[in-house]
């Protein structure tokens, strides 16, 4: 395995993967985010509801990049915002990864207008 696909050691020894734009399959990284995550003891070690507040946390972070159109501070915002959903969802037994593949499949399909700039689907109006 090359250096670039290996996980992060455990807490104090992080060995963090080149974020590599190109990378192929980039959804390794939720598998990184879990093992840090799970190194640290927050997947078992903190609860649910800690987590949501984190979440809101970071979205004020994103909502505060939007606000003074900073692009870097949005794109870490997002990031954050991801890291936080993934230990979120392995907390529940779930993966980042099939919760959106179930949202996907749920959407695909929608139909809906554009209302003041915001996607209704077709069932709200």
């Amino acid at each position: 395995m090359s250096d670039a696909h290996k996980q992060p050691e455990a807490q104090g020894h992080d060995q963090s993967p080149i974020a590599d734009e190109t990378e192929k399959d980039w959804s390794q990284y939720f598998d990184y985010v879990v093992q840090w995550a799970r190194d640290r003891n927050i997947i078992q070690g903190t609860h649910s509801h800690g987590q949501m507040l984190k979440l809101m946390e970071e979205m004020g972070e994103v909502a505060h990049a939007l606000a003074r159109s900073n692009h870097d501070e949005l794109k870490d915002g997002i990031g954050d915002v991801m890291v936080v959903l993934t230990i979120l969802a392995a907390q529940n037994g779930l993966s980042i990864k099939e919760c959106l593949i179930s949202a996907y499949n749920e959407i695909k399909d929608r139909k809906g207008k554009m209302v003041n700039g915001i996607f209704v689907k077709e069932q709200a109006w």
